[in-house]
């Protein structure tokens, strides 16, 4: 019978913590989770591995009907079951050293050891072939699950956004699907399990049946008395249920399997991802005394190996505004990204200067949970800035409306609008004054005449910041110094200035 554990050992929780503190350093070490969304075959909710699959393995947990066992209580297990066979075994093997094979003289030392060895290989292998699929499908139950979660914060998050485009049905049909897909995940699993059941169960009623097959004749021939008979049973009963320990937890292993298959998987992208860290254009210290940025033979490519951005040579001077315009998909932030550092997909030199900071605000910036002053100042640590530079920031955002509420926790993401959100992050330059500015349309939220005065702000409180914008609209353009503009040349964009374009046209 399966040993039975008290799951409520103390002192399990600072593996846990190691464990999931670990896994979320290594996501979130340069960069990996951003490069982890862009390999193929992208690993699924790095936020569920992080944390119930963690859980799982070392803790286990309650699987549906199925109370799940984890690192620490296989590892009790293995040394209560290894600890029976090698005592049980040592007497199995005395009670039948003088065993003969039926129908013969011929002595077997250990002779039921052996039985009992064949017999429960046999079972383990029945019962794998019987139960391998419980790994897959235990594998995407765990998957399917993080979707559902994952699809209802989501729509928490866009609620707004749903209900302007009654989109309820919709999102009714959507949720349902994935509810759908767990239930005939369930359905499947308990399919499984009833088979691996009803041949695991007959198993272990046969196995009290095989020491009497093979001692009875003994008994009867009168070489052994019924005590030994016996005995020797109970040792075989004893040493059998060791060696099929894999056919007793064969469902709580397929259950583990599966979370040691998904934190390997894991493993696996972050490694991938940290293997990208070092790719894409190389970054060099600018020669000493030149303060701009200057890109060299750079070639951009999407993750599937496309070619999108050429550019031969670009030097971007220190102190000069510069837009930067072109078709959509051009690969106008894949540029940004790409002199931030985090672009790993693309090859050529990008010389700045040593030390330099850079900051990208894109079209819709990341607003965390929390207070304003947390949302504001993200992500520095709080105290970095003081009440009135942050309130004299959102002054200059033109959120002055927002400055009595600093110490106010909200879902800023969701109370704020498009416009406001992006003033926020501006908000946020203002207070880390970078050295280069890449506003991803940062603006493009707001009207024309704000965003007149959002770059007016800008270069009146950063006027040793460079910065660089994207932007549709021309209004955009007219608020720079100088134009750049995304060429279509045969299968790729190519970098150029638009006065020049316009004067050789």
């Amino acid at each position: 019978m399966p040993i039975k554990l008290d799951r409520r050992a103390s002192g399990r929780s600072a593996p846990l913590r190691h464990s999931s503190g670990t896994s979320l350093s290594r996501w979130l070490a340069r960069h990996n989770h951003y490069r982890i969304s862009l390999v193929a075959g992208q690993t699924d909710n790095p936020d569920q591995r992080i944390a119930e699959d963690v859980y799982r393995f070392i803790n286990g947990g309650s699987d549906g009907s199925l109370t799940a066992y984890g690192l620490y209580d296989f590892s009790v297990l293995l040394i209560s079951t290894v600890t029976s066979l090698v005592s049980f075994s040592i007497v199995l093997w005395s009670l039948s050293r003088s065993f003969t094979l039926p129908g013969t003289d011929l002595a077997v030392p250990g002779f039921l050891f052996w039985v009992a060895l064949i017999y429960a290989s046999l079972g383990t292998l029945a019962t794998h072939v019987i139960g391998r699929p419980l790994i897959r499908l235990y594998f995407q139950r765990q998957h399917m699950e993080a979707d559902f979660r994952f699809s209802l914060a989501r729509l928490r998050e866009y609620t707004e956004q749903v209900a302007l485009l009654s989109g309820e049905d919709a999102e009714q049909v959507m949720v349902g699907q994935r509810f759908g897909a767990l239930i005939a995940n369930y359905l499947a699993l308990i399919y499984r399990r009833v088979r691996v059941t009803a041949f695991t169960q007959t198993f272990g009623q046969v196995s009290p049946i095989i020491p009497y097959i093979f001692t009875a004749p003994f008994y009867f021939a009168g070489k052994i008395e019924l005590g030994v008979m016996t005995q020797t049973a109970q040792a075989f009963g004893q040493v059998a249920t060791a060696l099929t320990f894999f056919v007793n937890y064969y469902t709580y292993l397929a259950a583990f399997k599966s979370v040691v298959d998904r934190l390997n998987s894991f493993d696996a992208a972050i490694e991938q991802a940290q293997a990208l860290s070092d790719t894409g254009p190389a970054r060099v210290a600018s020669a000493s005394g030149a303060p701009g940025i200057d890109l060299e033979d750079v070639d951009l490519f999407l993750p599937d190996g496309r070619r999108i951005v050429e550019t031969k040579h670009l030097v971007l001077a220190s102190g000069e505004s510069v837009a930067l315009s072109g078709p959509s998909g051009s690969g106008k932030s894949m540029l940004f990204r790409a002199i931030s550092g985090i672009w790993p997909y693309g090859e050529g030199r990008i010389r700045s200067p040593e030390g330099i900071h850079v900051m990208v605000v894109p079209p819709k910036p990341y607003i965390p949970i929390g207070t304003l002053r947390a949302a504001v100042t993200y992500p520095a640590v709080p105290g970095t800035y003081r009440d009135d530079d942050i309130r004299r920031a959102l002054v200059d955002a033109h959120l002055g409306d927002l400055v009595d509420q600093l110490d106010h926790e909200d879902v800023w993401s969701q109370r704020l609008s498009s416009g406001e959100q992006q003033r926020v992050a501006l908000a946020r330059a203002l207070l880390m004054r970078p050295d280069w500015l890449f506003l991803d349309e940062s603006t493009s939220a707001v009207d024309e005449k704000l965003e007149a005065e959002l770059y007016a702000a800008l270069a009146r409180r950063l006027p040793n910041t460079t910065i660089i914008s994207i932007g549709h609209r021309s209004a955009v353009v007219g608020l720079h110094q100088r134009h750049l503009e995304m060429s279509p040349e045969d299968d790729h964009f190519t970098l150029r200035d638009a006065a020049k374009v316009a004067a050789a046209e």
